[in-house]
């Protein structure tokens, strides 16, 4: 009896969860109780249950635990951008809902988990390879959209740098984290608003092949 029930047993069995996951899940709540600066990887280690010797097995550092939340965090962006980037949609209107939902998508981790996206704000400002990668994988997919325009003829682009450089000049007021914070205490109709005006000068620009 017990070897027939012993499979069932086994996929009924919770998957256990991984350790660096769970670090940094135990990493972001100490980031979020005490800010950045006060975390320490003895004070996580205490909290998993291991040594700290054993934390530094699957996080070669401090920084590198403190990274991997950030990563984290900025995950569901990167998810949420794909999924536009690869709808359906007329093109045009992709690269609106795009933009916006990339502005969203900061504005609410910005008020939702402060700490954390302090943290981001920091880690670009300083260039780490973490912010690098978030923003190389953030303008890849705005890149994208604005391509599929091109080779449908939708964007006409004279000079496709200067037409990608001119998005990013647009979209680093309403995306880069010190601009967020700077704005989080705004209501988000103004700053929408003000959003909108901005990408219906991009859209005009791109189609009318201004750049």
């Amino acid at each position: 009896m017990d070897s027939i029930m012993s499979p069932v047993r086994r996929i009924l069995d919770p998957v256990p969860e991984r350790v660096d996951v769970r670090l940094v899940a135990i990493a972001a709540e100490h980031i979020r109780k005490a800010g950045a600066k006060r975390v320490t990887v003895v004070g996580i280690a205490e909290e998993a249950g291991m040594t700290h010797a054993n934390v530094y097995r699957y996080f070669p550092s401090k920084e590198a635990l403190i990274d991997a939340v950030v990563a984290d965090a900025l995950r569901p962006v990167e998810l949420m951008m794909a999924d536009i980037a690869g709808a359906p949609d007329p093109v045009d209107d992709k690269l609106e809902r795009l933009t916006l939902a990339l502005a969203h998508a900061y504005r609410d981790l910005a008020e939702k988990d402060r700490a954390i996206f302090e943290v981001y704000a920091d880690i670009a400002a300083e260039n780490r390879s973490v912010a690098r990668r978030h923003r190389g994988r953030v303008f890849m997919f705005v890149e994208r959209v604005v391509d599929e325009g091109a080779g449908i003829g939708v964007f006409h682009l004279r000079d496709r740098e200067a037409a990608m450089s001119f998005l990013t000049d647009i979209l680093f007021r309403f995306s880069h984290p010190a601009a967020i914070l700077l704005d989080v205490g705004r209501p988000r109709e103004v700053m929408e608003k003000r959003f909108a005006v901005l990408i219906n000068v991009a859209l005009r620009t791109l189609i009318s092949g201004s750049v």
